[in-house]
């Protein structure tokens, strides 16, 4: 029945509106709060840290509604996020490109997210934020602080972006919807 009602639907120029959840994560400060009201909003909102998780639906593709999940558990949530990646269909990771300080922690957490996820193959983006900050990394340089190459089994992709400006985000997020549906159809 739903496959006529698809059919009936798109001969009348109406297709159905499917659904992706991802999850966006990251260290604290990293701008993931920003970055999810400058998709949903189109501007900067002043923002305080995340307690807990924000959560919005994105209807800014044709076909594809997105189900963002904002996820800020601390320092000692970690562990529970992939319960939050559990059902999810790829995730952003969110770095402050600026502070090369904290690289290695962030590649902890990245090869710890990634790791406790072997029986799911989702899709991820790393977001090198802060591009309109200089002294910023690119996103090249960034594949080699991460040490990004030891993914070889995962689909991933870094996108420079910033989230005071939207610059590069909606090209992010057309790249991880590509690689949500070349998911689906393998």
């Amino acid at each position: 029945m739903g496959t006529l009602v698809s059919r009936v639907q798109g001969l009348c120029g109406r297709t159905h509106l499917r659904q992706a959840a991802i999850v966006m994560i990251g260290l604290d400060g990293s701008g993931k709060t920003t970055i999810l009201y400058r998709l949903k909003l189109n501007e900067t909102v002043k923002t305080i840290p995340t307690v807990g998780f924000n959560r919005e639906t994105l209807d800014i593709f044709e076909d594809l509604s997105l189900l963002v999940w904002d996820v800020s558990l601390g320092a000692m949530g970690w562990p529970l996020k992939r319960h939050f990646l559990v059902g999810s269909q790829g995730f952003l990771f969110v770095v402050d490109s600026k502070d090369t300080e904290i690289f290695k922690e962030v590649q902890e957490k990245l090869q710890y997210t990634v790791h406790s996820l072997d029986t799911q193959d989702l899709p991820f983006i790393v977001l090198a934020n802060k591009q309109d900050l200089d002294g910023a990394c690119s996103p090249s340089e960034l594949v080699l602080h991460l040490n990004l190459d030891q993914f070889t089994t995962k689909k991933w992709d870094v996108c420079g972006c910033s989230g005071i400006t939207g610059e590069g985000l909606h090209e992010a997020l057309e790249k991880l919807c590509k690689m949500i549906k070349e998911n689906e159809e393998h």
